[in-house]
Formats: structure tokens, sequence, C-alpha cells
């Protein structure tokens, strides 16, 4: 098992945030596009190889983003309609999440076993996560996610403040 930690770095308008692993020592860099139509967010490890890169879809009624792992479509996040609170599907070949994934404590499984589990830490300055890893191969998969779902979350409060 890996654990990596993922702190998003608070007030950064270059939306750079580093994963690290459980000694702190920086894994992997996280950039977004501050500005750019459409947003995206590439992840690239120590040695500044693209692993992962998420693009959120222009021009669609519901929220969609496209997550990409070492050059391959793996999975796409798209918001459902609902009248309540925010939900959200994933569509991918065996990938499920369970738990809840809105307050970022849920696990994936990948054809029935986990493969990794994501839990909020709480009482640190800014979003920070903690990502368990069962399975290496999935590994740059449950960083992309996790960045695709904090990007979600991120849309949806910047869109509610838009209609206070």
């Amino acid at each position: 098992m890996k654990e990596l930690h993922i702190k998003q770095k608070v007030f950064s308008l270059g939306e750079k945030f580093t994963v690290k692993d459980e000694n702190g020592q920086d894994l992997y860099f996280v950039e977004g596009s501050f500005l750019k139509i459409p947003k995206t967010f590439t992840i690239t490890d120590s040695t500044g190889k693209e692993v992962a890169h998420i693009t959120k879809k222009m021009f669609s009624f519901l929220p969609t983003f496209y997550v990409e792992v070492n050059g391959q479509e793996e999975l796409t996040i798209k918001k459902l309609f609902s009248f309540f609170k925010p939900r959200y599907t994933v569509d991918s070949a065996g990938v499920e999440v369970h738990g809840n994934w809105w307050e970022m404590e849920f696990q994936v499984m990948q054809h029935g076993h986990v493969v990794g589990e994501v839990s909020k830490e709480w009482f640190t300055w800014g979003d920070s996560y903690k990502v368990k890893i069962y399975n290496e191969e999935m590994e740059h998969l449950m960083i992309a996610f996790v960045v695709a779902i904090d990007c979600v979350k991120a849309d949806e409060a910047a869109a509610s403040s838009m209609h206070d």
C-alpha cells in the first residue's frame, strides 16, 4: 500500500499544487490553466513527464470533466440534474466509487476490488486529502480522479457564489 497526500495551495492564482508521499517528498505536480478555456489540469511526475490530464468540457448544459491517464481517456465525471445536493456520475470501464465523494470520503473499486481510498484531512489550511493506493497500477488514475473531483467542487462553489 502506498499513501499520498494532496494539498491544494489556498489563494494560489496559478492553481499549482503538489502530491507528496508519506515522508513529505514531492512526487507529482499539478498545474491548472488559470483563466484559460477550456479549463485544464496537467499532472506531471518528478521528471516532468505528463502522467494525466483533466479537461472541462465546454458548452455542456451540466458540467463534464474528461480524465486522461498516460494519454488514454480513462473516465468522465458528469454532473446529474438534481434540485437538492449536487450529484455526479463516473463513466469508466470497470471503475466504481463507493462512499461520499462530495465529502472526499470514498473507496475506488475496479472490477469489484478496492484499488484505493480517499479521505479528507481535517484541521489543515486549505483542502488536503489522503490517498491510499492498494494497486500501484492505479496510482496515476487515483491522483487524477482526486484532482478532478476537487476541480468539480471548486467549479460548483464558484457557480453557487455567483447566484448569491
